[in-house]
């Protein structure tokens, strides 16, 4: 009898928690112009790379696709898409080592190592790599960034 009154108790209990606020993105990561973003899922065809910033604090801060080819990003908390405008170098995935991306205010440059692991299927790692932030009439941001890339089947 005593297990009854805990099993209604449950579905309130969940229901609470899908009710429950979500904690609002930082609009900043560790002092610079950029804020997290929030998880991005993987793409429903072709491949994204999900970048972290390589700073005191991993925060995700942009995923890239390479179809649309776009980056995602959040510059002082405000989620925005660019469209890729040129890319060159080597690459894999349906990325370069260097891609540009422009739209509204702001151009980014993302460079970035890619490297296929074994131990990984369907994308590869980024060790390394950096995004330049470039917003008109503001000062140029040039953030330490590490990710991984997926692809959808």
């Amino acid at each position: 009898m005593r297990l009854f009154p805990a099993l209604l108790l449950l579905p309130a209990a969940a229901l609470a928690a899908e009710k429950a606020p979500h904690r609002p993105l930082p609009r900043s990561v560790d002092g610079l112009p950029i804020g997290a973003i929030p998880p991005q899922e993987l793409p429903a065809t072709g491949c994204a790379a999900f970048l972290w910033t390589n700073t005191t604090n991993r925060a995700l801060i942009a995923m890239a696709s390479a179809d649309p080819a776009r980056i995602r990003f959040a510059p002082a908390g405000t989620l925005t898409d660019l469209v890729r405008t040129a890319q060159q170098g080597g690459g894999n995935y349906g990325f370069a080592t260097h891609s540009d991306y422009a739209g509204g205010d702001y151009q980014l440059s993302l460079d970035i190592e890619i490297v296929e692991r074994g131990d990984l299927s369907q994308g590869a790692v980024i060790p390394a790599g950096s995004l330049r932030i470039e917003k008109t009439g503001a000062d140029t941001v040039i953030v330490p960034v590490v990710g991984i890339i997926g692809c959808a089947n």
